[in-house]
């Protein structure tokens, strides 16, 4: 089995000033809306493979019913719809919570690049928290993974929209 390939030390399109935490903060912006419609704050967005953003989206699955209506999984649904392919090669997915296995299990497939997380998820987190979903030995792809951007500011959010949600 081959690991998982090294980040790269800087972002696709780190000449155009894309940086780690800009691709974040694309994400961060859909979690907060996300949160102010009433969704738990999950957002994500998507870069090709010159950082350029294809897709932005937030967690969805109140709104529409749907368990699968993760930030993750509309992000590769609006991008491979606009592309007209369903392997995104190249590209860079940055997301708010370290994905789950179901996201995982899309991301692999649909052959993104590389995963940029903000907060790790002790509960249902399977990148690095309960599985290393980028080295599965069954997997014949391994995205790299970097963690930990923004990491304190998308965390917040989560605890203040989960506090409020207590009340």
């Amino acid at each position: 089995m081959r690991p998982a390939p090294t980040p790269p030390a800087l972002p696709p399109g780190h000449a155009a000033g894309q940086t780690w935490r800009s691709m974040m903060a694309e994400a961060f912006d859909e979690a907060c809306l996300a949160a102010q419609e009433g969704e738990i704050p999950i957002g994500a967005a998507l870069f090709d493979a010159k950082g350029e953003l294809l897709a932005r989206a937030r967690n969805r699955n109140i709104s529409l019913c749907d368990p699968s209506a993760h930030a993750e999984i509309l992000c590769l649904r609006e991008a491979g719809a606009m592309l007209r392919n369903h392997r995104l090669t190249g590209s860079v997915l940055a997301v708010t919570l370290e994905p789950c296995l179901m996201c995982v299990g899309a991301l692999l497939h649909a052959r993104v690049a590389g995963i940029l997380f903000a907060a790790a998820d002790p509960k249902a987190g399977a990148l690095t928290s309960n599985l290393d979903g980028a080295n599965l030995p069954f997997a014949n792809h391994r995205p790299w993974v970097i963690q930990g951007v923004l990491a304190e500011d998308c965390s917040a959010l989560l605890k203040r929209f989960f506090l409020a949600r207590r009340k």
